[in-house]
């Protein structure tokens, strides 16, 4: 896709530094007239080479002069005006120093591929990235090893020295207690001294105490404080970018750097466990008032985080977890997050549980206990999932799953699961709840469970709060905004642009303010039509992952645009341009194209859309083979392509041409007798428009048809379901038939 086209799909804080890169010395009219040519030149080299320079100039200047006489076909003054004078700045400022001018245009494309850059960076920070988080607990787990290690490795130095000291004291003590009880061997003075010298050292012992017990109480205080805020803020933090994950937003990274973090503070409060005991055996050996080990003994609890690592999902439908089908098979799996070797394997048990009255209740068919092992992660975790769960509702008497409080796309289901993890001399009890779930029993609910699925998350951190549909909150539309587009970008490789937000707001929000209800969202019939926003949303996500995702992932399709700014967009340019536009009327999801004709003196540009291509008549030819060989049927009956360039200006085949079904060149001739021959004439499907000639020349008509003259034609070709009519044509080949031989047989869908 054209550079230049590129950079205006951008939102307009990156918009306003395209507008500084060009002034009077290189107008930005000429990088739009001539975006494709200039692109294709080698402007660095140009600006190292003068005889280069100077020819890129004058092929510059043929160029402007090609396209002046374009605006004077098309008999627009002002065009022709800007272009002119756009031409003689161009030689007053370069004519004598060509070189100077691709230096300009060289800086000038360098800058844009650095803006481009920046904005898609820009894009992968906010949809697909988070590398701030990344590096921000990098920073964190570096000082916590030096903090809390630090602290951990000096403890245990220092309770050896301990024990070496009381050890020595206690000799000493024997040793003098045996000598009082001797004969007078030792003299008076020389006892006096030994005692003098004990009492040194239980002194110096009892200050090694005392720093030994303050060095473990600040050890506890900061792997306390680390847990505390690992638990109230880094792993709600995480929980939180899962719930954004599963509803499309950016990757929960971070997992692995987490683990490691927690990790880290249970083997420091596991360490702890071990000096206190042996300060315990050191107490137990001697100890005196007031004893610094007796006065701050210190009990803390072991450290264990237990997750859902991977949400409910089928496999069937990757990117929509947490909507489950009865008797379709999902998976789920858990983690640990500690990784400490002296654990031992335990069970892991799963259960459905739901505390609201009145909803539908289930039974989980499949191994529902399972033996959590290391076997079933890649990083030595504690880990088990689950690959063959199933769920099935429990069939009481006289009841049905209608008469609930909600529907069953509202209805919020949650899996709990629970687990005891045995270590020598403690047992611990662990339990953790999936986020909430929407059960359907057919398929075709999934596109309103999976809307269920995103309003929970996009307002609500509460798993727990299944009775969220009772009374659902409003939406805000930066949030909402935020979220449509990453349905895109999950499924594809381009998010929804600020215009193309800016249209779905418009439509969703109408003369609302910005707070959005559940109902407008994804129940209430929008406009006259009947079928909600968000099922009109699905239908396009639909239409592009089957049969539209190359020409969206490349940007060709504008989709989000309201009639009217469309045609302010194609007034203006050259007659053939089009752009491709998603229909608002049809819910499966439908996209049309719609093109401008040059304008006649004195009258308005005129407009022309064809009907709406629907997964039906995608299934048959593909969009781009339609848009190359779609031609109108009008004066005389002679078919022509209307459509030229892409808007803004990129011609139709560089557009389309690599996604056309076969190259755009002469059909080899048949040899109707050789090998390859099979005695029939090739043919290929085209959309052909019929109209009467009247109508191009009003403005005010548009294409399609009115009912009036399309019931004609149809009267005419027989039966059609839409205003485009498939043709047969046969290519011309050399055997006894002319070379310019052209069937039409039309016929309906």
């Amino acid at each position: 896709m054209a550079q230049w086209y590129q950079l205006q799909q951008l939102d307009s804080k990156f918009l306003e530094q395209v507008h500084q890169l060009y002034d009077d010395s290189f107008p930005m009219e000429i990088r739009q007239y001539l975006a494709q040519w200039l692109e294709n030149q080698d402007w660095e080299h140009a600006a190292n080479n003068v005889s280069f320079a100077t020819v890129l100039f004058h092929d510059l200047l043929s160029q402007l002069d090609d396209q002046f006489s374009r605006f004077l076909i098309e008999n627009n003054f002002l065009l022709q005006h800007n272009i002119r004078k756009s031409k003689r700045n161009l030689q007053d400022n370069f004519q004598e120093d060509p070189i100077q001018m691709a230096m300009i245009i060289c800086s000038c494309l360098k800058e844009e591929r650095k803006i481009l850059s920046s904005a898609q960076l820009s894009n992968q920070m906010e949809v697909g990235g988070i590398q701030n988080t990344v590096i921000g607990m990098l920073d964190k787990q570096k000082e916590l090893d030096v903090e809390v290690k630090g602290v951990k490795n000096r403890v245990i130095q220092d309770i050896k020295t301990l024990e070496d000291m009381q050890d020595e004291y206690d000799f000493k003590c024997k040793t003098l207690q045996n000598r009082e009880h001797e004969s007078n061997s030792t003299s008076q003075e020389e006892y006096k001294k030994e005692q003098m010298n004990l009492n040194k050292m239980f002194l110096s012992l009892d200050l090694k105490r005392k720093e030994v017990v303050n060095k473990i109480v600040q050890l506890l205080n900061a792997t306390e404080h680390t847990q505390t805020a690992l638990i109230n803020e880094e792993l709600v933090e995480w929980k939180r970018r899962q719930q954004t994950a599963c509803i499309g937003g950016p990757p929960n990274a971070c997992l692995d750097q987490l683990q490691n973090w927690f990790t880290i503070v249970a083997e420091s409060l596991q360490q702890v466990r071990q000096q206190l005991k042996k300060l315990e055996e050191l107490e137990q050996k001697f100890t005196y008032d007031p004893d610094p080990i007796t006065k701050n003994k210190q009990t803390r609890s072991v450290f264990f985080s237990f997750v859902v690592e991977r949400q409910p999902c089928m496999p069937t439908h990757p990117q929509r977890p947490l909507v489950l089908k009865t008797g379709v098979q999902f998976t789920v799996k858990l983690r640990i997050f500690e990784r400490l070797l002296s654990f031992f394997l335990f069970d892991r048990d799963v259960s459905e549980k739901n505390s609201v009255k009145g909803f539908r209740k289930f039974n989980i068919l499949g191994t529902s206990t399972k033996v959590m092992n290391m076997e079933e992660s890649t990083n030595g975790s504690l880990a088990a999932e689950f690959r063959h769960l199933q769920l099935k509702e429990q069939k009481n008497a006289g009841s049905r799953t209608n008469e609930g409080p909600l529907i069953v796309t509202e209805e919020l289901h949650s899996l709990s699961f629970e687990t005891q993890l045995c270590q020598p001399g403690l047992v611990i009890d662990l339990e953790t709840t999936s986020l909430p779930i929407v059960v359907i029993s057919n398929v075709s609910q999934l596109p309103s469970g999976w809307a269920s699925i995103l309003w929970f998350n996009m307002l609500s951190t509460d798993p727990k709060n299944l009775s969220f549909f009772l009374n659902p909150p409003y939406a805000k539309w930066s949030k909402l905004s935020e979220v449509l587009s990453w349905q895109f970008s999950s499924v594809t490789k381009r998010g929804l642009n600020a215009d193309q937000l800016s249209m779905l707001g418009e439509k969703l929000l109408g003369s609302h303010d910005c707070l959005i209800p559940w109902t407008r969202f994804c129940k209430e019939n929008i406009n006259d039509k009947n079928f909600p926003f968000w099922l009109w949303i699905e239908g396009i996500l639909e239409l592009i992952k089957k049969h539209l995702l190359c020409l969206w992932n490349d940007g060709c399709i504008m989709g989000f645009i309201s009639k009217e700014k469309e045609r302010a967009l194609l007034k203006d340019q050259s007659p053939g341009t089009f752009l491709l536009r998603f229909s608002e009327s049809s819910r499966e999801g439908a996209i049309t194209f719609t093109w401008v004709e040059g304008s006649q003196i004195g009258k308005s540009p005129q407009f022309h859309s064809v009907e709406p291509y629907t997964k039906k008549e995608l299934s048959a030819v593909t969009f781009p083979d339609i848009i190359r060989n779609y031609k109108v049927m009008a004066a005389e009956n002679i078919p022509e392509n209307p459509l030229r360039f892409l808007y803004p200006d990129i011609p139709k085949d560089n557009a389309f041409g690599k996604y056309y079904s076969r190259p755009k060149e002469a059909p080899e001739p048949m040899d109707l007798d050789g090998p390859k021959g099979n005695g029939y004439i090739k043919t290929e499907l085209i959309s052909v428009s019929e109209v009467h000639p009247s109508r191009l020349q009003s403005p005010e008509n548009l294409l399609p048809m009115s009912p009036e003259e399309f019931d004609e034609v149809s009267r005419m070709v027989g039966p059609a379901e839409i205003d485009t009519v498939v043709c047969i044509i046969t290519q011309p080949f050399v055997g006894g038939l002319s070379q310019n031989l052209l069937s039409l047989f039309f016929f309906s869908f």
